[in-house]
């Protein structure tokens, strides 16, 4: 399938860069599928879409503030890392380095004001490096006093408030990005959600870089898939096989949360428990065996995200649900508005 059929045009201006006040204020579109019907809202008026026996199953992992400032230490030249996951051990990570081409192995860097010493040891793909720091502990102390938050590239304003790049219940570290479809939440909804007897069960999967990228082949089945770490508890796994059972059906808050399920799902949708990486590539002719419903955010063109999300709700509906909602002037991606797809 060409990649050209997932791009399009979207002016400036609907490009989110500030979050709303109240998080559950946003606009909601609701795409029903059996009825092909579009359907506006407010996001805090979901739960009407929701029955009991339902489940929601959300993504707590938390954005590492992994963005560093520094310089390399014989010129001094000002270089950033942002640093990705962990290689073999807790000292060598994996990053991506900035200004790339004179960040070869061998320079030693130095991050932070208490100047925390790093050595490049090799590259990795899509223009990586590894690099391997003198202390761990140090580098930790580092990344809790002067890291950033990795925004995407297109939100130009700066943060004032860094939780509000985070859902209301991440507690793991380990994300460069937030799972954007779950920014919308308030504690106060989840707990109307569950009064309603809509369940909710956690997963974990860390968010990695290549979510932003657009795919660069010309046909979109010789894309490589970058890998992703998850987790599926046990507790997660049962209360996803007891809700078909029983006919509920299953809310994936966020692709990353369908990506998951989908990975460790049999042929009749049980799913199990996991840890590990998954690089599962979902593009339309994908057969959905886990998900029923899907809550996400509005995404990049020619992205492995908007494959995804046209897979699940077609690709002629999708395309011109994103033509629809820029003519109406929804706010698009991370800080944008929502779509459930029914």
């Amino acid at each position: 399938m060409d990649v050209d059929k997932f791009d399009f045009s979207l002016p400036s201006h609907l490009i989110a860069q500030k979050p709303v006040k109240e998080r559950d204020t946003c606009r909601l579109l609701v795409y029903d599928r059996g009825k092909k019907e579009i359907i506006e809202n407010i996001f805090k008026n979901i739960g009407e879409y929701f029955k009991k026996g339902d489940l929601l199953v959300i993504n707590e992992t938390r954005v590492r503030p992994a963005r560093l400032h520094g310089k390399k230490a014989f010129s001094g030249g000002k270089v950033e890392v942002l640093l990705l996951y962990p290689g073999k051990n807790e000292l060598e990570w994996h990053c991506l380095v900035k200004p790339g081409r004179r960040l070869k192995p061998g320079t030693v860097v130095l991050l932070g004001t208490h100047q925390v010493e790093g050595e490049i040891t090799g590259y990795t793909e899509r223009g990586g490096r590894t690099i391997r720091f003198s202390c761990s502990q140090k580098l930790e102390n580092l990344l809790e006093k002067e890291g950033e938050l990795p925004l995407p590239p297109y939100i130009k304003e700066t943060l004032e408030n860094p939780e509000d790049y985070q859902t209301v219940y991440s507690k793991i570290e380990g994300s460069v990005a937030a799972p954007t479809a779950g920014l919308h939440f308030t504690r106060q909804l989840l707990q109307d959600l569950e009064r309603r007897g809509v369940g909710i069960v956690s997963l974990l999967l860390h968010i990695g870089p290549g979510t932003f990228q657009p795919v660069e082949t010309e046909e979109i089945e010789a894309h490589k898939m970058h890998s992703e770490y998850m987790e599926i508890p046990a507790k997660t796994a049962q209360a996803i096989n007891d809700t078909r059972e029983t006919g509920g059906r299953i809310v994936a808050v966020g692709t990353t949360v369908l990506r998951s399920l989908e990975s460790v799902a049999d042929e009749k949708g049980r799913v199990f428990p996991y840890s590990g990486w998954t690089d599962l590539f979902i593009y339309p002719g994908y057969r959905f065996k886990a998900v029923d419903v899907l809550l996400t955010n509005f995404h990049l063109p020619r992205t492995t995200l908007l494959m995804l999300v046209c897979a699940f709700g077609g690709y002629e509906e999708i395309m011109d649900i994103y033509e629809y909602a820029a003519r109406k002037e929804y706010r698009f991606f991370s800080f944008g508005d929502a779509m459930l797809i029914l």
